[in-house]
C-alpha cells in the first residue's frame, strides 16, 4: 500500500493499521466524544497543534482523524520494539529542550507534500491551558502554505486527588482550521508562534466551558 502522506521507510498498510488500532484501544477506559471532525480537510498539506497533559493525546488523536498523520514524539519513546513500530507507522523523534532541525526538516516536506503533521506547541505535557508555546509550529508554516487545525483535548489527565475515576469522559475539539503568515526574522516567527498559541488556547477554554455546561446539565 502507497506510504503517501508519511516519512521515508514508514509503511502505510502498517499506519492504517495502527490507526484502526487507534480508534478502539482507549474505548475501555474512556467515554470519548469527537466533536468538530467533519473541520479536519481530507487533504492538502495541515499543521495540527494541540494541547498536552497527559501520555494519551498523540495517541488519542492519531486514531480518531479521518486521515493519515504524522507526530512529533519525544526521542525516549523510540527504542526497542516500540522505537521500531513508531518509525514504522511513520512517526518522528524530536530530542526535547534542543536544538534539533532534522525532525523539522523531515515534517517540513511531508507539509510540502500535502501531509498532515501534529505537534504539540507547549513542549512538554503540564496542564494543557497552552500559557507557554514554542516556535517550532510557526517555523513549520513557512514555505509549505499549510493550512493551521487547532485541536484541544480534556479529560486524559489524572485528577489533582489522584483517585482514579470509572471510565472517565474525554473530550477532543477540532476547531476551524485557519491560516497564519510567518513574517520575516525572529520576530515573524515569535508573532506566529503568540497567534498559534492564542487561538488553541482559546479553543481549550470553550471546551472547558462546554463540559463544565454538561457537568451543570447533569446537575
Amino acid at each position: 500500500m502507497s506510504s503517501a502522506g508519511l516519512p521515508e521507510g514508514a509503511s502505510g498498510s502498517l499506519h492504517d493499521l495502527g490507526r484502526a488500532i487507534g480508534k478502539v484501544l482507549f474505548r475501555p477506559a474512556y467515554r470519548i466524544r469527537v466533536h468538530g471532525r467533519e473541520r479536519v480537510p481530507r487533504t492538502g498539506p495541515v499543521l495540527l497543534i494541540a494541547n498536552h497533559s497527559s501520555l494519551v493525546e498523540p495517541q488519542l488523536i492519531y486514531g480518531m482523524l479521518p486521515r493519515r498523520s504524522v507526530f512529533l514524539v519525544k526521542e525516549e519513546m523510540f527504542t526497542g520494539a516500540m522505537g521500531w513500530f513508531l518509525r514504522r507507522i511513520g512517526q518522528v523523534p524530536v530530542r526535547r529542550g534542543e536544538p534539533d532541525r532534522a525532525p523539522l526538516l523531515t515534517t517540513a516536506k511531508i507539509l510540502a507534500d500535502g501531509g498532515l503533521v501534529g505537534v504539540f506547541p507547549e513542549g512538554t505535557r503540564g496542564d494543557g491551558n497552552v500559557t507557554k508555546a514554542e516556535a517550532g509550529a510557526a517555523w513549520l508554516l513557512r514555505g509549505t502554505g499549510a493550512v493551521v487545525l487547532p485541536v484541544a483535548v480534556r479529560g486524559t489527565k489524572r485528577p489533582a486527588d489522584r483517585k482514579r475515576r470509572f471510565r472517565p469522559r474525554v473530550d477532543l475539539l477540532i476547531g476551524e482550521p485557519f491560516r497564519v503568515e510567518v513574517g520575516k526574522g525572529r520576530t515573524g516567527l515569535d508573532l506566529a508562534t503568540e497567534e498559534l498559541r492564542g487561538t488553541l488556547a482559546a479553543l481549550v477554554r470553550e471546551l472547558d466551558a462546554q463540559r463544565a455546561q454538561t457537568e451543570k446539565a447533569k446537575s
